[in-house]
């Protein structure tokens, strides 16, 4: 059985997934000329801000909108993604990790913003996505309906069989717990704190993911500095990994450029989807500032984090030897800081995946209710969510990461046709912003300004 899937995996990465990621994040950072490099001033300036708009009783602002999607993005595919990428594809698969994220920030940009565009009026706060800039931009709800099907599959429950599954390996091997008791474990306290609408997913992600980022940054520093001499020879393994400079198989090639793709999208999320979720509840005055700030987003998550734990990987030798996913990291921190090392690690675990689940839990509901909002349909996904969350311990980590990457490629595959057919009204968006901001001005829009598409806008009046 695992056979079969992994071949569906192969083709479907090898000659769907990765052209359209790498055409797209090329044709869009040519359109909005190099959004990504160009404004990362304007980025920060958005997300630590206080936009007038994001004040309003009720109201979420761009930074928790931002916390939430940073929710989902900083994980376990930080900590194991990283480095399973790096046991299975080689040193290498990191530099392409970072290829697709400063590439792939432009897609980030473009999906984020057309979410704003589009986004709905609830009773509390805005909603949308993918689901519903298909429905309102290209007309076709039949595939917002695919879109929101895939969303459930992929994060609803193939994510979280992958965030249970390290949670439990990570217990288990710094505590010998038995990893059904931890699967448990997580399920009820699901079931009971996530449970409480976007309002406090947004809230309690605000506070836990800088922190916990932060924390793991300090630390990775830390190593880093105290093995500064290694980083040459570091960066020479990532290098020679990348271009088979030492290789003898040019297969090796291939594999680092499949894992550091796959891995990184896992990781940062751009194009897949996922990230427009919560780009959509932001109150704010323009949608290309919500898009900056998704965009920011993605350089965090990869270039950042994704970074520190690569080096710690590589710094310590440890993916020579047998072990993967979280396991790896680790030992890692254990090799380079002692047994404090791997108790640091397991608590980041616990607080980045269990973040993580609730964007998840997040999303798979944001994409239900486009479909029905039928409250047994909703009951039903939410028991199921967290079912699954216990059946992620009978799996092995690679068993595991072949359903995600099959439903992740669908997810990734539906959403950039999509964007391919809408992304005009997004450059249209970001020259739009930048020209207000020439005249002095604190950009803002009307849906009047784009008045071909103006009935379909159901926000910005």
């Amino acid at each position: 059985m695992m056979s079969f899937i992994n071949s569906i995996n192969d083709f479907l990465w090898t000659y769907i997934v990765i052209t359209l990621l790498v055409g797209c994040a090329l044709y869009f950072t040519f359109k909005t000329k190099g959004v990504q490099f160009r404004m990362i001033g304007e980025m920060f300036r958005i997300m630590m801000g206080r936009d007038r708009k994001s004040q309003k009783g009720g109201s979420i602002g761009s930074f928790k909108a931002f916390s939430v999607s940073l929710a989902s993005r900083v994980g376990t595919g930080n900590l194991a993604g990283v480095a399973s990428a790096i046991f299975v594809g080689g040193p290498g698969a990191v530099f392409w990790m970072w290829v697709m994220a400063l590439f792939g920030a432009a897609t980030g940009f473009v999906e984020s913003t057309l979410a704003q565009l589009f986004k709905k009026k609830g009773k509390r706060s805005y909603y949308g996505g993918p689901a519903y800039y298909m429905e309102a931009g290209l007309k076709k709800k039949w595939m917002g309906v695919l879109f929101s099907v895939l969303m459930v599959l992929t994060f609803g429950f193939a994510n979280n069989l992958l965030q249970s599954n390290v949670i439990a390996d990570s217990l288990n091997a710094t505590f010998g717990f038995d990893k059904l008791i931890v699967s448990s474990v997580v399920m009820v306290v699901l079931m009971v704190i996530v449970i409480g609408g976007v309002h406090r997913v947004s809230t309690v992600t605000s506070y836990m993911v800088p922190i916990m980022a932060m924390a793991y940054l300090v630390l990775a520093v830390v190593i880093i500095g105290m093995n500064i001499t290694r980083i040459p020879e570091v960066f020479r393994l990532i290098i020679d990994g990348a271009f088979g400079i030492r290789q003898v198989g040019g297969g090796v090639v291939g594999v680092a450029i499949m894992q550091g793709v796959k891995r990184g999208l896992f990781s940062n999320e751009a194009g897949e989807g996922s990230a427009p979720n919560a780009a959509a509840i932001a109150d704010t005055s323009h949608p290309a500032k919500q898009g900056l700030v998704q965009a920011l987003g993605v350089f965090v998550d990869t270039i950042v984090i994704c970074t520190c734990t690569a080096m710690i990987v590589l710094i310590s030798g440890e993916f020579n030897g047998d072990s993967d996913g979280i396991v790896l990291t680790i030992n890692a921190l254990e090799a380079l800081i002692g047994p404090v090392g791997k108790y640091f690690v397991t608590l980041a675990v616990l607080l980045f995946a269990f973040t993580t689940l609730i964007a998840n839990y997040f999303y798979g509901e944001n994409n239900i209710l486009f479909i029905t909002d039928n409250k047994a349909v909703i009951w039903t996904y939410r028991v199921i969510a967290a079912v699954l969350v216990v059946l992620g311990d009978l799996y092995s980590l690679q068993e595991v990461w072949a359903w995600v990457d099959i439903a992740m490629g669908l997810l990734t595959i539906c959403n950039l046709v999509a964007l391919i057919f809408l992304a005009k009204y997004a450059f249209f968006l970001i020259n739009d912003y930048c020209r207000q901001k020439k005249e002095g001005k604190e950009p803002e829009f009307h849906r009047s300004q784009m008045p071909e598409i103006e009935k379909d806008i159901d926000a910005w009046d």
